[in-house]
């Protein structure tokens, strides 16, 4: 699809191209800015902010780095960007209330019990690590390209896809557990 959609640009159709990138990004871009932010409506205003950014920078895009790389380097800057706007602001929910209301909104369109009780412990790792495995595992990227769009050293990635299924290891063990007590 990126090669589409990089052929639409080169052929001075940037209407098709970003039709296209729409399609193909629009899941993965407010995927990316929830994992970040964790709330459905910062996540939703961000997307549409990243999309009116790549479409006024649409014919700035020089090719060095993947499409999906420049794309997901914008999603992450725009969604720390908000933020930290947010945290400045003073305006968090309850943490609490909050991440079970949001948990329980995204895993309503997923299928079975097991995976509702794999993201809920998902949307509970620390931030680093739920953002590398919702890129790793739900976006199926490499490690190498969660490093380039995350910023981070590939070795760091590799640390934090560790960690985190340490993490959900012991979280679905422990709630298997309860549920057969």
């Amino acid at each position: 699809m990126d090669a589409a959609i990089v052929e639409s640009l080169k052929a001075g159709r940037p209407e098709a191209a970003f039709e296209a990138l729409v399609g193909a990004y629009r899941r993965r871009v407010f995927g990316l800015a929830y994992s970040i932010l964790r709330e459905r409506a910062a996540a939703e205003d961000v997307a549409q902010e990243v999309f009116v950014k790549l479409w006024k920078g649409l014919d700035r895009y020089d090719g060095r780095a993947q499409l999906s790389t420049w794309i997901y380097a914008i999603t992450r800057n725009q969604a720390i960007s908000a933020l930290r706007s947010r945290r400045s602001a003073g305006s968090l929910s309850e943490p609490g209330v909050f991440a079970e209301a949001e948990v329980a909104s995204a895993t309503e369109d997923r299928q079975g019990a097991d995976d509702a009780l794999l993201w809920r412990a998902v949307a509970e790792l620390p931030e680093a690590q739920r953002r590398a495995v919702t890129l790793y595992y739900q976006d199926e990227r490499s490690v190498e390209e969660v490093a380039e769009m995350l910023g981070l050293p590939v070795n760091t990635v590799k640390t934090h896809l560790h960690r985190a299924r340490a993490g959900l290891a012991r979280a679905l063990g422990a709630r298997g557990g309860e549920d057969a007590a």
